[in-house]
C-alpha cells in the first residue's frame, strides 16, 4: 500500500465520528480498524484537541468584548458565556 498506517487510522475515525457519513461507511470504518488492531474505544489526541478548541472559542468570546465593530448585544451574549465557563 505504502500508506502511513497512523494517517489511515486517522481518516477512518474521522469517519466514524462525521455526522454526514453514512452508517454502512462507519461500519466499515470501524471494521478496518479492528482488522488494522487500532483500538476505537481508547483516548486519543482529540481530548487535548477539544480543550484546545473551547480555549480558542473562550478566547474569541475575549476578544469580541474588546472589538468596536461589535455589538452591544454581542458583547453581552460574550459576557455571559464567559461567566457561564468562570473564563472571566
Amino acid at each position: 500500500d505504502g500508506k502511513n498506517p497512523e494517517r489511515v487510522a486517522a481518516g477512518l475515525k474521522a469517519t466514524i465520528n462525521r455526522p454526514n457519513v453514512s452508517d454502512e461507511a462507519k461500519q466499515r470504518a470501524m471494521e478496518r480498524l479492528e482488522e488494522m488492531g487500532v483500538d476505537i474505544e481508547k483516548p486519543s489526541r482529540r481530548t487535548a484537541h477539544g480543550q484546545l478548541g473551547e480555549q480558542r472559542v473562550l478566547g474569541g468570546y475575549k476578544a469580541t468584548l474588546k472589538n468596536p465593530h461589535v455589538s452591544k448585544e454581542a458583547k453581552e451574549h460574550a459576557h455571559d458565556v464567559l461567566e457561564e465557563n468562570n473564563a472571566i
